[in-house]
């Protein structure tokens, strides 16, 4: 159990990393005036989590620790849906309703989308 705590706290340093270092070049490239970072990772985090789920399953033989390092360390410190909940409440304190509900929909919507999307490219390969 250590040893697997050990993976996931690895993981999770990574993948806030890359959390932060996305939302710092996504306020560079599209501005800082709607959550666009938070946005990229929870939709791009729930593709990967799509593809790794799916390719464990049918295709890679891991270790516990490899999943969990993977799954719950990198993909959990990087997917941000702590983030979209601030975010969301941040644009609804501001009256930004239409900007805030559009967030909360595209949010939801792509992420579940792209899990689906990850899974179905594992099992086209």
């Amino acid at each position: 159990m250590v040893k697997t705590m050990l993976f996931v706290a690895a993981g999770g340093a990574v993948g806030a990393s890359a959390r932060y270092l996305v939302g710092v070049a996504s306020g560079r490239l599209l501005g800082f005036g709607f959550p666009w970072g938070t946005l990229t990772v929870n939709v791009l985090g729930c593709f990967l989590m799509g593809l790794l789920i799916e390719a464990m399953a049918l295709r890679w033989s891991v270790s516990n620790e490899l999943r969990a390092f993977l799954t719950v360390g990198l993909l959990g410190g990087f997917t941000t849906f702590s983030a979209f909940s601030a975010d969301f409440a941040l644009l609804y304190e501001r009256d930004a309703y239409v900007s805030a509900g559009l967030y909360l929909f595209a949010s939801v919507g792509l992420s579940i989308a792209a899990l689906f999307a990850g899974l179905a490219v594992v099992r086209a390969l």
